[in-house]
Parts: C-alpha cells; sequence; structure tokens
C-alpha cells in the first residue's frame, strides 16, 4: 500500500506563477484591471476566438447567458443530465425547465440524434457538454440547431485545450470555461465566456460589472471611467487581477500539461486493459485532440460484486483518492422530487452514474503513481 496519499486532482503551480500573483498583490492594482484585459486577449488568442470574458466561475457564464438570451418562465433548456448540477440549478432559478437529452454511453456525451427528440416549440437553447477533456461532435449538433433556430451554447468546463476537427475549443460559437483547481488550468476560481457574437459579448460584460455601459476596467482610461451609468440591471462576477495572472501563468503551459496527462492516460489504458471490471471510457472517433482533464472509468458492478461507492471507498483505506463526475442531475434528490422521472427516461445516464469513478491524473503525477493505481485496484478487485 501506499504510505503517501495520492489525490485524484492537484493543480500545478509554478513558483514562476505564486511569484506573479505576489507582484500583483504588491502592485496596489488587485481587482479587474491590466492583467484580467491581458488574460482575456491571450485566451480569446489561444482559441482562436474573436472575444472572450473573464468572469468569477463558469457558473457565471452560464448565469449571464441565460439572462442575455432572456430565458425564463415558460422556455426550455435541452442540456445532459451528465454534468455538474450548477447549469441545471442556473435553468431552474430562472424559471425554465430543464430537458435532459441521453448520453452516448461510452463517451458520456450527447449527440444530435439524442437532442432532436428533446426539442419542441418552447427550446430556446441547447446546451451539450464536452466531456473529461473530450470534444462532443459538434457540427451535427450546431445545424440541428441553426435548422431549428434555436441558441446552442458550449459547457467546456472540462475542454480547455480540447480540439475538433483541428480548431481549439472556443473558436466558434458561444463557449463557457471553467478555471476551478481541479481543471486543466486554473485561476484558484474563475471561468472564461468566449463567443463570435459581438453583441452577446457587449452584452455579458456589462452584465458581469452591474450593468455598467462600460467595462470593470477600461482599456482607454486605465480605470473606470466616472461618467459610467447602469443600462440595465447587472451582477458582480468580475475576475480580479491577482486571479488573470495565474490563469495567463497556467496558459502558458497548458500544452506542456496536456501533454504529460496524455502520457498518463496511455499508461492507465494499457495497464486497465488488463482489468475486465474496469471500463474506461471511449476515445470518440472524430478528429479532436483530447486534452484529458480527467481519467474516467466504469466499474462492472456485476463482475466485480461492489458496488462503485464501495470500491471507491476500498481504495481511499489504501491511500488512492477518487472523484466522482457525475452523479447525474436527475438522480439528486431536488430533482428527482420535483422532475420525477421514470426510471427509464436516461437509460445510458443512469447506467453511467451508478457506475463512474475519476482516478487521479494531474501533471505532477509520474508513471509509477499510475502504476500503484491501477495494482491497487487489482488489490481491491481481489486479483
Amino acid at each position: 500500500m501506499r504510505k503517501d496519499f495520492l489525490p485524484f486532482s492537484k493543480p500545478s503551480l509554478s513558483e514562476a506563477e505564486i511569484s506573479a500573483v505576489a507582484e500583483v498583490l504588491r502592485s496596489g492594482w488587485i481587482t479587474t484591471g491590466p492583467k484580467c484585459a491581458e488574460f482575456e486577449a491571450t485566451f480569446a488568442d489561444y482559441c482562436g476566438s474573436a472575444g472572450a470574458v473573464a468572469l468569477t466561475s463558469a457558473t457565471a457564464g452560464m448565469h449571464l447567458l441565460l439572462v442575455a438570451l432572456g430565458i425564463g418562465p415558460g422556455d426550455e433548456v435541452v442540456t445532459p443530465a451528465m454534468t455538474w448540477v450548477s447549469t441545471v440549478n442556473l435553468i431552474t432559478l430562472a424559471g425554465a425547465t430543464p430537458v435532459f437529452c441521453d448520453i452516448d454511453r461510452d463517451t458520456l456525451m450527447t449527440t444530435a440524434p439524442l437532442i432532436e427528440p428533446c426539442l419542441s416549440e418552447r427550446t430556446r437553447l441547447i446546451l451539450p457538454v464536452h466531456f473529461a477533456g473530450a470534444a462532443a461532435d459538434l457540427t451535427p449538433i450546431r445545424a440541428l440547431a441553426a435548422s431549428r433556430g434555436i441558441a446552442l451554447a458550449e459547457d467546456a468546463a472540462h475542454a480547455a485545450g480540447t480540439e475538433y476537427y483541428g480548431e481549439r475549443i472556443g473558436k466558434k460559437g458561444t463557449t463557457i470555461f471553467s478555471f476551478h483547481p481541479i481543471k486543466n488550468m486554473t485561476t484558484g476560481e474563475g471561468g472564461m465566456f468566449c463567443s463570435d457574437d459581438p453583441a452577446l459579448l457587449d452584452q455579458v460584460r456589462c452584465l458581469k460589472f452591474h450593468g455598467l455601459g462600460v467595462d470593470a476596467y477600461d482599456r482607454a482610461m486605465q480605470g473606470r471611467s466616472p461618467q459610467a451609468e447602469v443600462i440595465m440591471p447587472g451582477f458582480k462576477y468580475n475576475l480580479t487581477d491577482f486571479a488573470a495572472v495565474l490563469g495567463l501563468g497556467q496558459l502558458a503551459r497548458l500544452n506542456e500539461f496536456i501533454g504529460q496527462r496524455s502520457r498518463l492516460a496511455a499508461r492507465y489504458a494499457e495497464l486497465l486493459a488488463e482489468v475486465e471490471e474496469i471500463l474506461p471510457l471511449a476515445v470518440p472517433t472524430w478528429p479532436m485532440r483530447h486534452a484529458w482533464h480527467l481519467y474516467i472509468v466504469r466499474l462492472d458492478t456485476e463482475k466485480a460484486g461492489m458496488s462503485r461507492d464501495a470500491f471507491m471507498a476500498e481504495l481511499k483505506k489504501r491511500n488512492i483518492g477518487t472523484g466522482l463526475h457525475f452523479r447525474a442531475v436527475h438522480q439528486q434528490k431536488y430533482y428527482r422530487d420535483t422532475l420525477g422521472l421514470p426510471a427509464d427516461a436516461l437509460p445510458a445516464t443512469t447506467w453511467n452514474s451508478e457506475r463512474i469513478c475519476s482516478l487521479p491524473l494531474f501533471p505532477a503525477m509520474a508513471e509509477s503513481d499510475v502504476d500503484d493505481v491501477v495494482a491497487t485496484i487489482k488489490e481491491v478487485l481481489g486479483r
């Protein structure tokens, strides 16, 4: 058994990044300022996006999207239930109705054929989710949304650095990223809203900072114009400069991070091929670059003779940390009670929700750590 605990995720922070944060803290300008403006421009350039707005979280980005689109009572938003609950909470809090589409059983991502039956005359927005660092098959989904005149936005919380048909996620359409500490790059907490719709970007910039007619940091003024007025009710979702400077350092190393994650994922795939009770996710067949945000497996509970929760508990006893991404939204208590979906409504989602488990994966890991994880899995399974 390992002597030290191996967490399932750990941020990779360099001394240069820590020093850059300290420099901002000493500068006297720690809220939204020049570093935030630089981070937005650099991230947009990395993705090839027409524009980017830095925010306190991806959840903030989803909230502002719903507000900007005027989504509310009587409207429906189609999205998978295999996602973090924040998106569905926001749809519900807006007074709209979440409509869950099922997922592919082995990629955990939805597809155009699974989305289409969920659409109605009340559908205002389609929200596919890129999962674990893989890209959803966007071309058919984009065509479906366009043919029905429905807004489309991508939940790219797992997809910083992911590519689809040679283009980085974030280049086309509207995309929302997360920089939570377990993600491929972090700002501590934070998110980025990217879009090729200039009017939508302007509205999000306004809404993120009280509804003022100028941004929190006016590039021309090097501050905020004293004549700025509220032109619509807004929120307080602007990112700080010390978070942004951390993001700049992380973004500069993102491709390096993805390279190391890819090597570790390949080692997992090689070793787990020997363990029939463990079913890794399938890598999509369309052209893409996987960013390997998570290494998710499914436990064949029948062959293993134990539940997923018991399996995770046994790994923890042996100093191996794991994660759960995710317990599906329709299985969360509030949504069980309020939506009351039939048991067979989302078969692939439900099957996976009861079996998925995220194994340790972060850039500072060595291949020997992967070897430890797989050896411990074999021990737990009695092999």
